[in-house]
């Protein structure tokens, strides 16, 4: 089957939506990009998107809107592409819903759990998750995205994309198939438990980097840093487990390994991989460079809903709790990220 006679939509065109949206463009595919930041739209309507990276550094022509031209679609979208926040997940599934054909699916380019929440918007039948992992890309200005990793670097595979069933359907493999022309790409039978391990990966780099200040590069030098992501994950997967989810490895572990971390054994694994993991151009993650920004954060979609399921299943998240008050707390301007807020953490549950 061939997606590129498809109309594709790709409702927000941050910098992993622009990305994509750019590269498949790239690759002839019918492609709008749909966004609420007028100078973004504006440099790309007017100059194209500048795409900087391992892939090369060009400019690609594609239609761009702003949202509140959206009205203006007239043809709809065989595939969607949802890529928000989490936090805007519901308004967006429900705006984007109204230019999607009849047998047009939609997924969830996001972090987090979303699924379910698009499904019951647009039918379980018509959304399709699709994980996103190691994608380490940013919109430094208006028009302009860039891409750290070399494609399929190390063999890695950024997309997995999977039916909420479970069953891999040739819709997916076509999907897979279209994003290949991105990064590295294959269909999963496990959407769940792929899910879950992104969002152990998200809860411990991404607040542990707001907190502290930290980049990737100083997360991976300082001790009480990495003993912070260590715990974090470790909760996650022990809630993920009770979930009955069958985890992927995490960052390369087995995810058995990450809720031994109290073991000495397994912290000692778990502290060597992750002392590794650094980056010389010290790459700050998504809620990083949201606090950066004075921008609202997802960690209630990341650690508070680990929180909330742990809360559930009966499984203690002291630490994912902590860091949900104090992500808030920054947000608020109450106080600054600092490095001693990771030894704060740890201290005060013992750690």
């Amino acid at each position: 089957m061939n997606n590129k006679n498809k109309r594709i939509g790709v409702f927000g065109a941050g910098a992993v939506g622009s990305y994509i949206g750019g590269l498949l463009s790239k690759a002839d595919y019918n492609i709008t990009l749909i966004d609420p930041w007028d100078s973004h739209v504006q440099e790309i309507q007017q100059s194209g998107l500048r795409i900087v990276g391992p892939a090369g550094d060009f400019v690609q022509h594609m239609k761009a809107l702003h949202l509140s031209d959206a009205q203006s679609i007239t043809d709809p979208f065989d595939i969607i592409f949802l890529s928000v926040k989490s936090y805007d997940t519901e308004w967006a599934a429900h705006f984007a819903k109204r230019f999607l054909s009849n047998n047009g699916v939609m997924l969830s380019a996001q972090n987090c759990m979303n699924d379910l929440l698009v499904a019951s918007i647009v039918g379980h039948d018509r959304e399709i998750p699709c994980v996103i992992s190691g994608f380490a890309v940013a919109l430094t200005e208006p028009g302009k995205v860039i891409r750290r990793q070399e494609p399929e670097g190390g063999g890695h595979k950024v997309f997995r994309v999977g039916e909420l069933h479970g069953k891999i359907t040739p819709r997916v493999e076509e999907i897979v198939e279209m994003l290949t022309h991105v990064d590295g790409a294959y269909a999963t039978q496990n959407i769940w438990g792929e899910r879950w391990s992104k969002l152990t990966l998200n809860a411990g780099s991404n607040p542990v980097m707001a907190i502290t200040g930290f980049g990737a590069q100083g997360l991976a030098e300082n001790p009480s840093a990495r003993k912070l992501y260590i715990q974090i994950g470790k909760e996650s997967v022990q809630v993920g487990q009770a979930l009955d989810y069958q985890l992927e490895p995490i960052n390369g572990i087995p995810a058995e390994v990450w809720a031994r971390a109290d073991e000495g054994d397994a912290l000692e694994e778990l502290d060597a991989v992750i002392e590794t993991r650094g980056d010389p151009e010290n790459w700050r993650s998504s809620m990083a460079q949201d606090i950066d920004k004075g921008r609202k954060t997802e960690v209630n979609q990341m650690n508070g809903y680990i929180v909330e399921k742990g809360m559930e299943v009966g499984i203690a998240t002291p630490v994912n709790k902590a860091v949900v008050k104090l992500i808030t707390d920054i947000e608020s301007g109450k106080v600054k990220p600092d490095p001693s807020h990771a030894d704060r953490i740890l201290g005060a549950n013992r750690l």
